[in-house]
């Protein structure tokens, strides 16, 4: 018996999702410069991102990559990002979709961005040593 999705969400939504949510990026003034300095092919990375999305809600399995790994080789990748990252994401999802699956959405995605940040935290501190919670990686 297959494993019921994280929510009730379909794949059209997802990709629909993904693609507004990139052309918002590309345009925005702090992220733009980022994403379009490592993106090449706007629409294969709207499909893997799609795929990543696919996989972790409706258990897919259509991805096979690793986020962390990616963020944690762009030195120009910082943890303040995904501040404004998740609050654009926000915006898409709550123009997308009802309220409900917006939240449920927008919960995975902060889960996975903290997550994301703490990794850009960590690549910045000594190795074998405790965060420096005074650097100011955390929140901006």
């Amino acid at each position: 018996m297959p494993i019921p999705p994280r929510f009730d969400i379909s794949a059209d939504e997802i990709g629909r999702i993904v693609t507004r949510f990139y052309a918002r990026i590309r345009s925005h003034e702090t992220l733009g410069p980022v994403f379009n300095a490592h993106v090449r092919n706007w629409p294969a990375h709207e499909a893997k991102i799609a795929a990543f999305w696919r996989n972790a809600i409706l258990l897919e399995r259509a991805y096979a990559g690793n986020p962390m790994q990616v963020h944690q080789a762009r030195p120009d990748v910082l943890p303040g990002h995904f501040t404004p990252w998740l609050a654009l994401f926000d915006e898409v999802l709550a123009a997308e979709l009802p309220a409900d699956r917006a939240q449920s959405f927008s919960a995975l995605a902060h889960r996975i961005g903290r997550g994301l940040r703490m990794g850009l935290v960590a690549r910045g501190q000594p190795a074998g040593g405790p965060p420096d919670l005074r650097s100011g990686a955390f929140g901006a």
